[in-house]
């Protein structure tokens, strides 16, 4: 068992580390709270290929293994996990793209989304149907050689830059089991019909929007059909979380480092009764706490990575790391801010935004509370092992 990270992931880490401390810590604060959208920090990611990540070689993209995928949103999220949403949703989309994608669209979209100059995103969620995406109302009604969708989708990434953008529909309402009734249709930037009409207020995750998006009558070619047969939509999503999850459980390992680091630092500098606050027994504690679940959350985000890389279905391995990553990144947070004291919870310093970050990544890509039972199925059902 080989727990170091290859040459070529150790290089690719530093050059990402390189950028996140040049690029973007000395402006994620300043920028967050102005609610300044971050246009050179993604010019930035463009230049360095990140939205080819997800992306094969043949169409100009990275295609990252997922070890060096994972490093790409720990680093990122160190700096400012807001940036590494518009990256992450858009990672997601090309994946699925790829993966389940017609030739033509494959050749169509891709060697744009790998250099950046097209973006993409992923809409699923409604205002009524989050995590039981089988509850899902937009639909789209076949016409001769075009689809007509209508619906509501919330909470859209990249929705206001996405061109095109996948949207999950029930292309047969009636269908039973619902999920055999689902597609995606690809939705290309001004559609008519097709608008953005509000940006979501958040507690945290800024830097990127989330849009609510409303499609009325919105007609597609039915060229723009996934992979070009009904009913498989919600295979396609699902398939493409396994990397969303990855994706969630690395911002988390970066959150929890830039809290180990923030924490770190500030105990070696404050002094109180004549002494760094880093001497007493206390903060020693809590210190060490940080440093254990940081690493161990890392650990688990590397090995179900390197599970998806060996080219195994790793769901439960991707659930369960996000499961623990994300409580993690939250727990690390949390006693970041009680080592800050009063400092914590100002503005003027950097774990008050890691604390307010942190708790969308125990909801994102599926709720914990939904992915326990997932996993406890898989367990019961003889498909996932532990031992």
């Amino acid at each position: 068992m080989d727990f170091q990270l290859n040459d070529e992931q150790r290089l690719f880490r530093d050059t990402l580390r390189d950028f996140v401390d040049k690029e973007i810590v000395p402006v994620a604060r300043d920028w967050e709270q102005s609610g300044r959208y971050p246009t050179e920090i993604v010019e930035g990611m463009k230049q360095l290929g990140l939205f080819g990540l997800a992306v094969p070689e043949e169409f100009g993209g990275l295609a990252a293994d997922t070890v060096s995928f994972a490093l790409t949103f720990e680093e990122i999220s160190r700096g400012w996990m807001g940036i590494a949403g518009i990256l992450g949703s858009h990672s997601v989309s090309c994946f699925m793209l790829a993966r389940h994608g017609t030739e033509d669209q494959k050749a169509r979209y891709l060697p744009d989304l790998a250099t950046g100059k097209r973006r993409t995103g992923i809409a699923l969620t409604e205002p009524g149907a989050g995590t039981d995406l089988q509850g899902i109302r937009t639909a789209a009604r076949k016409e001769g050689d075009e689809y007509v969708i209508n619906g509501t989708k919330m909470w859209i990434t990249n929705a206001r830059y996405a061109d095109p953008l996948p949207v999950l529909v029930k292309t047969d309402p009636t269908a039973s089991p619902a999920h055999k009734g689902m597609s995606i249709l690809l939705v290309e930037a001004g559609t008519p019909g097709f608008e953005v009409t509000q940006d979501i207020g958040k507690l945290g995750y800024k830097g990127t929007e989330s849009c609510e998006v409303v499609l009325t009558d919105v007609r597609v070619p039915a060229s723009q059909l996934l992979g070009g047969i009904e009913g498989r939509g919600m295979q396609q999503a699902l398939s493409s979380l396994e990397t969303g999850r990855i994706n969630i459980a690395a911002r988390s390992v970066g959150i929890a480092q830039r809290a180990y680091d923030e924490a770190l630092n500030y105990a070696r500098e404050r002094t109180a009764f004549g002494q760094a606050i880093g001497e007493f027994q206390a903060v020693q504690m809590r210190l060490a706490e940080i440093a254990v679940r940081l690493q161990a959350a890392r650990l688990m985000t590397y090995w179900a990575a390197s599970r998806m890389d060996d080219g195994v279905r790793m769901d439960t391995e991707s659930g369960m790391a996000k499961i623990f990553a994300s409580e993690q990144a939250l727990a690390c947070a949390t006693d970041a801010m009680r080592i800050h004291g009063g400092y914590g919870y100002s503005t003027e310093f950097e774990v008050e935004r890691l604390y307010r970050d942190a708790p969308l990544m125990s909801i994102g890509e599926g709720t914990n509370d939904v992915l326990r039972g997932v996993v406890a199925k898989a367990l019961l059902a003889g498909k996932a092992t532990i031992r």
